[in-house]
């Protein structure tokens, strides 16, 4: 019998990534295409089609792939749909998991959002292998994540379930966030966020710092890490600033499904102890008495080149799973009464 493989595919903003995966998280080959470049839907998919076919002709793997597993933003597991994503120009609902099914001759195809993906890698090749309760949360340019309990995502009754960067942090005067909202997570706590608490201390601060060599609209998470990193006061205290909230989000994280980790992953978790530090200070500050010292705070053990493929690939193999117990279903999406059991 030919070794088996499972497509992972990441869609961005910008880049679609994909790559062949086996069954021991390895990643055989990966390679790319344009998201943006096709603002028709149908000539994406036959894009992605033509990308992942050299793919699998490059490495004899055309016959080969069990199942497809899609990260997506906005993407609904139950519905196989990306439902209002604001930064792909497909229309408000793109029906993802029948598109791409179809154009691959019938391959199990299940979808779900970015950091549900990175959630699922990570239990399944990562640091929360063995793990039965955990949280995972992405720091990118947004605040994303996945919560998994007794094993299993948490999808909510309409798969949507689990927008933990879009709790309420500032309850009073908040900032505006990209969902409409004030006063989220996301808002303060992601890259973005970093580089707006940066632009407002600045403004209403007169010490000297590093950052103000910059032109203030254009300062970068990545440029308050290089200046934190020089010995910049001013950077210091803005991820000092960062980690209180998230130390004090966590607690109330942790009240609500008490994990044994919550795991890191994303750009801004690479800045250590300048995050972690006022993370676990403020957490243990914030905490309930009954649930301190039990939840680990860590990074996540993910190759950030493969984290997304990975992330995907493990839904790729769940597909082909649920197509193998109940092979008349459609291949194209979960069904509510298939997905929840």
């Amino acid at each position: 019998m030919s070794k088996p493989y499972v497509l992972g595919i990441d869609i961005g903003g910008t880049n679609t990534v994909f790559g062949i995966v086996d069954a021991r998280g390895h990643v055989v080959a990966s390679d790319s295409v344009k998201t943006l470049k096709y603002s028709d839907f149908n000539d994406y998919v036959n894009q992605l089609k033509e990308g992942v076919g050299r793919l699998l002709r490059a490495n004899e793997a055309e016959d080969k792939i069990q199942g497809i597993g899609i990260g997506a933003p906005n993407a609904n597991y139950y519905t196989g749909e990306v439902v209002n994503a604001p930064n792909l120009p497909w229309g408000p609902v793109v029906p993802l998991a029948k598109a791409v099914s179809e154009a691959f001759n019938g391959i199990p195809v299940a979808i779900t959002n970015d950091a549900n993906a990175a959630a699922l890698g990570e239990m399944t090749y990562g640091a929360a292998r063995g793990m039965r309760d955990f949280i995972m949360i992405t720091l990118g340019t947004g605040v994303g994540s996945g919560i998994v309990v007794n094993g299993q995502l948490v999808y909510g009754h309409d798969g949507n379930a689990g927008e933990l960067g879009h709790v309420i942090v500032k309850r009073n005067n908040g900032r505006i966030c990209g969902c409409g909202r004030t006063g989220c997570l996301e808002a303060y706590c992601s890259a973005t966020g970093v580089a707006r608490t940066a632009r407002e201390f600045l403004e209403i601060r007169t010490d000297p710092s590093e950052l103000r060599s910059i032109q203030i609209e254009d300062i970068t998470s990545k440029d308050v890490y290089d200046a934190a990193i020089a010995g910049d006061k001013l950077a210091k205290e803005i991820f000092e600033y960062t980690g209180t909230i998230l130390g004090q989000a966590f607690a109330d994280m942790i009240a609500f499904s008490s994990p044994q980790a919550i795991i890191l992953f994303g750009g801004l978790a690479k800045s250590g102890d300048l995050l972690l530090k006022p993370i676990k200070e403020s957490l243990n500050q914030a905490i309930m008495p009954i649930f301190r010292g039990k939840t680990k705070i860590i990074l996540s053990e993910l190759r950030e080149s493969d984290a997304a493929v990975l992330g995907a690939s493990a839904l790729g193999w769940e597909a082909k799973y649920r197509a193998d117990i109940n092979p008349s279903a459609p291949q194209s999406n979960l069904p509510v009464e298939v997905a929840a059991d």
